[in-house]
């Protein structure tokens, strides 16, 4: 792949619009190494960690330091070169993305508080069907009775999001609930998965839509009344690994109460995904992850998520 990934950027929404501005935190942009090159180059990692015996995250009040600090001096870069440090986490797990070589990581294995060191994954962008196919009615039975999600706030990582969409209406929405996240760099939607993703999720009722004129009828989302926070860590290429982690660290931080990920990869061994890993850390913070599933075809085969909880 020819350039490192799309920037990761966050963007505050009520239900879902956004109403806040402040300054985002750019994050450099990479050339990641290409699949066929010597073993010997460095790759994108994501690296778990965990305090020495008798440390605690109150001694490392920097935690961006301490994670420095771990990388071996083989990583040192000349004013020229991108930074080897990629992202810091804080929230899901104690740990950090960055670009190592093969003798990187035997020197880290050495340290004390290492855990583990996996390369990151690339993620590909789902798709799903609407509200109808739920069976869900407007004026009875179960969507009703849960206020249409209503003071819910859906985290949405995926391509962005398209603000004056309709379905993203915030007309007659009660007060947001969220801090103002940062409208980044690019918040817009460049591929259009993020839009419709946000919109089957939270979409408001749209009378009226149809697809050049056919199909005539209301648009809404699962939760029509829901606030989202749209985080923006994905591309038309894709989504890698160390973005997603970034977003979901983000999204605990800011306190979400269902996180959405329409996207997966083809490896099912959950126990070696760095992304499984951080949806059970958003579960242990009282976050409902929904992931996609089901979206392979048109062979018989057993379906699968790739991030089960």
């Amino acid at each position: 792949m020819a350039q490192r990934r799309s920037m990761l950027t966050i963007i505050g929404l009520i239900c879902v619009f956004f109403p806040f501005t402040t300054n985002a935190a750019e994050h450099p942009v990479y050339q990641r190494p290409k699949e066929n090159q010597e073993q010997n180059k460095s790759l994108i990692y994501i690296v778990h960690c965990e305090f020495p015996d008798g440390d605690g995250p109150n001694k490392y009040q920097d935690l961006e330091s301490w994670y420095l600090s771990l990388l071996p001096e083989t990583t040192s870069q000349s004013d020229h070169e991108a930074p080897r440090l990629i992202d810091s986490y804080h929230h899901f797990l104690t740990g950090f993305a960055a670009m190592l070589s093969p003798d990187d990581l035997k020197e880290m294995e050495k340290l004390e508080g290492f855990v583990s060191a996996r390369p990151e994954e690339l993620l590909d962008l789902c798709t799903t069907h609407s509200v109808n196919f739920l069976g869900l009615n407007k004026n009875m039975g179960f969507w009703n009775y849960s206020n249409y999600g209503k003071a819910v706030i859906i985290g949405i990582i995926d391509t962005g999001i398209f603000p004056d969409h309709p379905s993203f209406s915030d007309d007659g929405m009660p007060p947001p609930q969220l801090n103002g996240k940062s409208v980044g760099i690019d918040p817009w939607d460049e591929d259009g998965h993020g839009t419709h993703t946000a919109s089957t999720a939270a979409g408001r009722f749209v009378p009226g839509a149809n697809v050049f004129v056919s199909a005539n009828g209301t648009a809404a989302g699962v939760a029509p009344l829901a606030h989202v926070a749209v985080y923006k860590a994905c591309s038309a290429l894709g989504c890698f690994g160390s973005d997603i982690l970034a977003a979901m660290d983000m999204a605990i931080e800011d306190g979400v109460d269902v996180l959405s990920l329409s996207l997966g990869s083809v490896s099912n061994v959950l126990y070696e995904s760095n992304i499984t890993l951080g949806a059970f850390n958003a579960m242990k913070n009282g976050i409902f992850v929904s992931c996609a599933a089901g979206n392979a075809g048109p062979v018989f085969q057993l379906l699968f998520s790739s991030y089960g909880y």
